[in-house]
């Protein structure tokens, strides 16, 4: 009994190849483009340097504000200083208070 052993054929064997490196072109086009890809992440890095630039410039407001709110401190607090920009701020004066007005 005569057996037959049957070769592959060259065209399968080049349409997987061929689609094997389509492949793995679709994969290196989103190593490059894809949302996470190399393009994505210089973009990326770009908007952490900005950010990290603005939280630098936040942490000084927000220090300035705790210098300030710590100067209404009671234990720091000079109450004739206090007395005296509370008056400025709110434009009143005591009846025994002097004005000196300066001229333009």
């Amino acid at each position: 009994m005569p057996t037959r052993v049957k070769r592959p054929s060259i065209l399968l064997k080049l349409g997987i190849t061929a689609s094997l490196l389509a492949f793995q072109g679709y994969l290196g086009y989103h190593v490059v483009t894809g949302t996470f890809g190399i393009e994505s992440r210089r973009e990326m890095l770009g908007e952490v340097k900005v950010l990290e630039a603005r939280r630098a410039a936040l942490e000084t407001e927000i220090e300035s504000y705790e210098h300030r709110i710590a100067l209404f401190d009671p234990r720091q607090l000079d109450p004739d200083i206090l007395t005296e920009r509370a008056r400025a701020l709110l434009g009143l004066v005591h009846p025994d208070d002097i004005i000196v007005v300066p001229d333009d």
